[in-house]
């Protein structure tokens, strides 16, 4: 079928919107959606929705503090979020200025260091390309610059300013990689004491790393879904989990992806016989209904944004009726949405 951005609307309630995540990480709801049948648990009981011999593949990305205001050497505001930290001395960023600054343009943040505009950046040039050219101390690098002096960048729907908090219950408690700047937030949901009771009961784990970047909150700007372009981000997957998912795949167990990142991560680095390549590549995936899924079985995730490519996604894997009417079931039953909010369960559409 041919289906444009529209067919991925649904009209929200503003106060569905989770400003906080709920008091502890297992406390949020769980829907589980199988075929036609919506099921409503609470995210505690995940444990009960899986089988010894399964596999959770989760995205170990830690999210870095990559927000930054400053000033142009005109005196202009300017806001700098980063995409991506490319080396020591370069990074790709999204910035909100009055106007868009020229390439030579320096800009002084966080009244600590510059950096100097050298062009534009991204698939179509929605992100800008940053050199480091003052700062503090010669050997600082873009990455202790943004631990010392930038702020955690909590999502543009989330209305209050980064607190104490966010900067523990924003990352994983498994997080270990710096490099995102955006939470995988289907993770958020697990502690240890529900990760040590997976293991418990048999059901495997393993981790992949997928930097999450900015892009992710990018509108997609064309009618047609076909025409859009994905904006490109860097993963990694570990021989070891290649191996898990064999094994598991060999003894009839399910590869559980947590989240859409590690989602994206392994049907990208699958050849077309489904076998997994370890290793580092960057991906750009696009997965809109219609797409074969080559890895992945089941997946956890939060609710996603109306007309967002997380919608498209999730409605390639479940069924795009399936998730109309599982988001029209959560709406009238108060689920909280977004990255603090709460999680569905999805089964793959079978052939």
């Amino acid at each position: 079928m041919s289906l444009t951005v529209d067919d991925f609307d649904f009209d929200l309630p503003p106060e569905l919107i989770a400003q906080h995540p709920a008091s502890e990480r297992r406390g949020s709801r769980l829907l589980h959606v199988h075929g036609q049948q919506l099921t409503d648990r609470q995210f505690a009981d995940l444990p009960a929705c899986l089988r010894a011999g399964d596999l959770l593949v989760f995205n170990d990305t830690k999210v870095i503090k990559a927000r930054f205001f400053g000033q142009k050497e005109s005196g202009g505001q300017v806001e700098v979020m980063l995409e991506r930290i490319a080396d020591d001395t370069h990074a790709v960023a999204q910035i909100r200025a009055s106007k868009s600054p020229k390439p030579g343009t320096r800009l002084h943040l966080a009244n600590a260091f510059s950096v100097c505009v050298t062009g534009r950046a991204g698939a179509s040039g929605e992100f800008f390309a940053l050199e480091l050219v003052d700062r503090e101390h010669p050997d600082d690098s873009f990455w202790e610059l943004a631990e010392r002096h930038g702020k955690l960048p909590l999502p543009p729907y989330i209305e209050h300013p980064a607190e104490g908090a966010d900067e523990t219950r924003y990352q994983t408690v498994y997080a270990r990689n710096p490099g995102a700047v955006a939470a995988p937030t289907a993770g958020l949901h697990f502690d240890e004491a529900m990760l040590a009771h997976l293991h418990e009961q048999g059901i495997g784990t393993a981790f992949l790393t997928l930097h999450v970047g900015a892009g992710t909150y990018q509108p997609v700007r064309v009618d047609k879904i076909t025409e859009h372009k994905m904006h490109s981000e860097r993963f990694e997957i570990p021989l070891a989990t290649v191996e898990a998912i064999a094994a598991t795949r060999a003894a009839g167990g399910r590869v559980i992806a947590v989240g859409t990142t590690s989602l994206r991560a392994l049907e990208s680095a699958a050849a077309g016989n489904g076998q997994v390549h370890a290793g580092p590549a960057e991906t750009d995936i696009f997965i809109t209904p219609g797409y074969r899924f080559q890895v992945v079985d089941r997946m956890i995730t939060n609710f996603h944004l109306p007309k967002s490519t997380l919608m498209m996604l999730v409605s390639a894997f479940a069924g795009y009726d399936t998730i109309r009417a599982a988001y029209a079931h959560a709406i009238a039953a108060r689920y909280r949405f977004f990255s603090y909010g709460d999680a569905m369960l999805l089964e793959k559409t079978q052939d």
